[in-house]
């Protein structure tokens, strides 16, 4: 008898657990609460605790997350392939290496840090195309958003269509992107690196913004490039352009371009805004389930 009454506690808490992930991952992931609701903020902190776990204890699980070649050529059109050149190389992890990963940026620049955005208007609304910056060591935030402000925001940047409840590490579509994170610029006085700026923020697929790994290289894998080098007191030249197909909503990408002072440090790669088990309307922006 006691035994049974251990398995059906055993089975209580397991149920109890189960439903407890799943407040917390609908609080975590729900767009129609704000992001600086204090209940949304403690569920995204335990349920990125529960992803970076299951990262952790489970390596191959980049893999099935990151877009084959097959779904990154897929926004490869002629007007964006004219775009990005020639040079075009599958790196293997879900991104493109663009003319042999050189850039023209120039990093030796007499010039205090600073960050610049560029927008057009698509469709009616004002969507960010170019982001510069000379990036320091005094630019680096090491603070979160979390730590620093409250402010809520309910806004959503164009062509923004969010599902959730997805399966694999990334269980929701999309993200407001930054072009300039706010790990780089967060601590550059006067610029607005919140997540309801519309000249630094865009509909970004959560593959192409957080993925981070060497396996699975999506913008957070060259940003925390360019953070090493931030911290060994670099001056970087930093350079993001969203690439649009003609009169599309939703960019089909991200060409990011970094150099370091030293020249220890230098990329130039296209990260496809794409998400495997996901398929995209560019024009709108819509997205549905395969």
């Amino acid at each position: 008898m006691r035994k049974k009454n251990r398995q059906q506690q055993r089975f209580l808490v397991s149920i109890a657990a189960l439903l407890v992930l799943a407040a917390l991952s609908y609080f975590a992931t729900n767009d129609k609460i704000a992001d600086g609701n204090p209940t949304k903020q403690v569920a995204q902190f335990f349920t990125d605790k529960e992803k970076a776990g299951k990262r952790h204890s489970n390596a191959f699980s980049d893999n099935q997350d990151t877009p084959n070649k097959g779904l990154a050529d897929s926004v490869l059109t002629e007007n964006v392939k004219q775009i990005l050149g020639n040079q075009l190389k599958w790196n293997g992890a879900g991104a493109y290496i663009l003319n042999h990963n050189k850039t023209d940026l120039n990093a030796k620049v007499a010039s205090i840090p600073y960050a610049v955005n560029e927008t057009k208007i698509i469709q009616g609304r004002m969507v960010p195309t170019v982001a510069n910056a000379l990036l320091a060591k005094s630019t680096r935030q090491y603070r979160s958003r979390r730590e620093m402000t409250n402010k809520e925001t309910y806004w959503r940047p164009a062509g923004w269509h969010q599902l959730h409840g997805l399966a694999g590490t990334y269980n929701h579509a999309v993200d407001r992107g930054h072009l300039l994170a706010y790990s780089l610029v967060g601590g550059l006085k006067d610029f607005d690196a919140s997540t309801s700026n519309p000249k630094n923020i865009a509909t970004q697929t959560a593959w192409s913004n957080q993925a981070g790994s060497d396996s699975s290289t999506g913008q957070n894998y060259y940003e925390t490039m360019i953070r090493k080098a931030l911290d060994s007191n670099k001056r970087v030249r930093y350079r993001v352009t969203l690439i649009y197909d003609t009169n599309n909503i939703l960019a089909s990408g991200r060409q990011l371009e970094a150099k370091s002072s030293d020249k220890s440090l230098e990329f130039n790669v296209f990260i496809p805004n794409v998400q495997p088990g996901l398929t995209f309307d560019y024009t709108t922006g819509k997205v549905q389930k395969n």
